[in-house]
């Protein structure tokens, strides 16, 4: 059992065109939203889709490549880990975060123009 990690596998839509920022050590940050869907039938037989939204952040080497080809629509699979973290809002409140911190990152289907 030593071999359990945290990691996420997750296949969807990118909401929005990625937030890329840059730092001095040439450092790079990309932060996105990803959409995931599950479909069902309800009890009265209907189909029913639920979406589920998640924040993706990525360092470096794949902020660059987040930067120059993910795009508002684009499907991708990222896959990383859950990372919870809390921080204080501008008026002093505490606020949580639950974001996927990727490793890696892939297509599925042709990249958006």
């Amino acid at each position: 059992m030593s071999d359990l990690r945290n990691r996420v596998s997750l296949i969807g839509h990118v909401g929005a065109d990625p937030e890329v920022k840059s730092f001095d050590s040439k450092g790079k940050l990309a932060k996105f939203s990803i959409a995931t869907n599950e479909t069902y039938q309800n009890a009265k037989g209907e189909k029913v889709t639920e979406t589920q939204w998640h924040n993706v952040v990525a360092w470096n080497g794949l902020a660059g490549v987040i930067e120059k080809h993910v795009k508002k629509g684009s499907f991708l699979i990222v896959e990383g880990k859950i990372v919870n973290r809390a921080y204080s809002a501008k008026e002093g409140e505490k606020r949580y975060i639950t974001e996927i911190i990727a490793n890696s990152m892939n297509f599925l289907g042709a990249k958006p123009e």
